[in-house]
């Protein structure tokens, strides 16, 4: 056998093709991002119809990615998961939203071992189902039906879940903590507080316009209506008739007093009264529930925050009818009042009625002046807003945005939820004048009916403007506090 040459391969034909150059850097890089994006459009990351994992609601929390504990998967999953609707009813209890309440169940079963969890909230009840794979399932509820005013327990448990989050308590300390956050005395006493209800009346009649005079006078008066609730609670009176008797009795409180010409502001006194009998907090707990995806808790909350302002309106009306029956002076509604101090006595006066607010929550000692911060810029942001001729609505609602991203920064540099320094810094945007001019016209004038009634869509537009102004803010601030929740917990694993 030969071996035969081996012959040249040959070359293609290139005659009538386009010769190609070598594609730049650049070029190659622009062709890389264009199969990325096309490969993201075409197939996503996760499978569209894939279960969201129930971790994943902790995304924009202070509690995001927990630490699990060393220890494993707790075999005592009935223990922590009593724990853990002990520590849900005690947060609602105290004013707590459904979303808080939602993702502090999440993180703290989370950390301390527990997978294949699910979370069901209602306006008064708390949900937990644990079924893991191949074992019995447990399912438990729990039922809320008290609430108090405990601004500092709602911090305290606030930062047991940090705690635990982090990774630095196991399930026997948090048990006693949660306990001896129950148990602890509020850091207010009861006398305390009812001072507070006359002080910020008083300051905040000064901020509406009312002299020295009427500030006295809605002073003495929110006293009074402080120990008359505080009685009808000992009495087990619903809160409906409660709320009802205490705005009756300071609305005709004030029409007496115009009576006798011992006040020329009436319509300030009354606003001064009724303002802490608003249910804010219940308010904005409710929008934020409704906009977090909690559409029952939510309609459960706008019930009674609506009876809450049947209430009012009531009591209002009734003082009305009562007064022109016994040939009272008419009130001149559409009085306007100039302010009575100077600016810088107007944000002193405005300081100190957020901080009576905030004895009256029961807010803890150090959160006072950073909640009254909150609500001297909330203040001033109010008044720059109407001198640029926003209006009387967008105003509230703007301040309230200022107020809600502000209350959130200081809420987790102090450790603390956001609703705690919220809720006392936007109780100066409720319009209670309006809510009062407009009572005062639907009762008395019946022929202005479309006026008065026009009067409180305006002053229900104003309110949950508010509300969804704070819900916004808190929204907004995520991004800018995410160092903060991370140093938080850092500091919790020192301790």
């Amino acid at each position: 056998m030969t071996d035969r040459p081996e012959e040249p391969r040959k070359r293609p034909p290139t005659d009538g093709l386009p010769k190609t150059e070598p594609l730049s850097p650049s070029q190659i890089r622009q062709n890389v991002a264009a199969k990325r994006m096309l490969r993201r459009l075409v197939q996503g990351e996760n499978p569209p119809t894939a279960p969201l994992s129930i971790v994943d609601r902790l995304a924009g929390s202070p509690y995001a990615n927990p630490m699990i504990q060393v220890g494993g998967v707790d075999t005592s999953a009935r223990k922590t998961l009593d724990f853990a609707l002990h520590l849900a009813e005690t947060m609602f209890r105290y004013g707590a939203g459904a979303l808080e309440v939602e993702t502090s169940i999440i993180a703290v079963t989370a950390a301390l071992g527990l997978k294949n969890i699910e979370v069901d909230i209602t306006n008064q009840s708390v949900g937990i189902n644990y079924a893991p794979k191949d074992q019995t399932p447990i399912a438990l509820l729990r039922v809320v039906r008290s609430w108090t005013n405990n601004y500092a327990g709602l911090a305290k448990v606030h930062q047991l879940v940090t705690d635990i989050v982090a990774g630095g308590v196991g399930r026997d300390e948090a048990i006693r903590r949660l306990d001896e956050a129950i148990t602890s005395p509020k850091p207010f006493p009861r006398w305390m507080v009812t001072v507070a209800f006359g002080v910020f009346a008083a300051a905040f009649v000064g901020v509406l316009g009312g002299g020295p005079v009427s500030s006295a006078i809605a002073f003495v008066v929110n006293i009074g209506v402080s120990l008359l609730a505080r009685r009808l609670g000992r009495w087990r009176v619903p809160d409906f008739f409660t709320t009802a008797t205490c705005s009756f009795v300071v609305t005709f409180m004030a029409l007496l007093l115009w009576q006798f010409n011992l006040t020329t502001a009436p319509a300030i006194v009354v606003v001064g009264g009724i303002l802490l009998l608003l249910p804010t907090g219940r308010l904005v707990s409710s929008v934020q529930d409704a906009i977090n995806g909690f559409p029952v808790t939510a309609a459960g909350r706008f019930l009674s925050t609506v009876l809450t302002f049947g209430a009012l309106v009531a009591g209002i009306a009734v003082a009305f009818v009562v007064g022109s029956m016994t040939g009272m002076q008419e009130i001149d509604v559409t009085e306007t009042f100039a302010p009575a101090y100077d600016l810088w006595v107007l944000v002193i006066l405005t300081a100190l009625a957020v901080m009576a607010i905030g004895v009256t929550e029961q807010t803890a000692w150090k959160l006072l002046l950073p909640t009254a911060a909150v609500g001297v810029a909330g203040y001033l942001v109010l008044l720059g807003a109407g001198a640029l001729g926003i209006g009387d609505r967008f105003s509230p609602a703007l301040s309230a945005v200022v107020i809600g991203l502000l209350a959130r920064v200081v809420a987790l540099k102090m450790g603390a939820p956001q609703l705690v320094v919220a809720v006392p810094a936007a109780l100066i945007l409720l319009p209670g004048l309006t809510i009062f001019r407009s009572m005062y016209v639907l009762t008395i004038e019946e022929s202005e009916i479309l006026l008065g009634a026009g009067g409180m869509l305006n002053a229900g537009a104003i309110v949950l403007g508010a509300a969804g102004g704070i819900v916004l803010g808190d929204t907004l601030a995520r991004p800018l506090t995410r160092s903060l929740a991370s140093n938080e917990r850092r500091r919790a694993r020192r301790r």
